[in-house]
């Protein structure tokens, strides 16, 4: 009976799995990097690369310092342990092919974002691919969720999904000016039209 189950349950679940590792064809590409400094490199192709094939807009976003210290990140209203002093920005609506791979010498991660259900591992010299399509405007957050040594607590994920205006508007000034001008812009947008209550 045990083994019955067993293939009651299998047969559906191998065209779900078949169907998850399936990606439709992406409206843009992020490629993730895991650090051995325990904090996360983001790169974004589809906005232009040099002549030696790096990503015009690319940054490494860390914990933010108001997030380290519990009564701090009270005061300051961000979350404990999730923001990060730049987030990763997307357009609402569009399917996002994420590559992720951790870098050369490091160790493995994995970049998790539990309202995308998504969770997959950052290797060493290999690359990973996942998508996710997010339908609703709003901040996600997640961390990395491999035991990946002393500063695994503090390898969070912050993700903004904005319109394609406000992404657009955010790109161009990612491109021309700083990541930090980028994210400053943005968040100011935000706060204009009252969908950033504090950063």
């Amino acid at each position: 009976v045990p083994i019955l189950i067993l293939v009651v349950i299998a047969i559906p679940s191998f065209r779900l799995l078949y169907l998850q590792r399936d990606i439709p064809q992406p409206d843009m590409t992020i490629k993730i990097i895991g650090n051995a400094g325990w904090n996360w490199t983001y790169e974004y192709p589809d906005l232009g690369v040099d002549a030696e094939g790096t990503a015009n807009v690319s940054f490494t976003a860390v914990l933010k310092e108001e997030a380290k210290d519990l009564d701090i990140a009270r005061e300051e209203g961000v979350p404990y342990l999730l923001a990060t002093d730049v987030p990763v920005v997307v357009p609402v609506g569009k399917v996002v092919k994420t590559i992720i791979t951790s870098d050369p010498e490091g160790i493995i991660h994995a970049w998790t974002i539990p309202a995308f259900g998504m969770k997959i591992d950052a290797i060493p010299g290999r690359l990973n691919e996942d998508w996710f399509q997010a339908m609703q405007e709003g901040v996600y957050y997640g961390q990395c969720s491999e035991l990946c040594g002393k500063d695994h607590a503090y390898m969070p994920i912050e993700l903004h999904v904005v319109s394609e205006a406000d992404f657009n508007a955010w790109a161009e000034k990612a491109k021309t000016a700083s990541i930090e001008e980028a994210r400053d812009y943005l968040f100011a947008m935000l706060k204009a039209k009252g969908q950033l209550a504090q950063k």
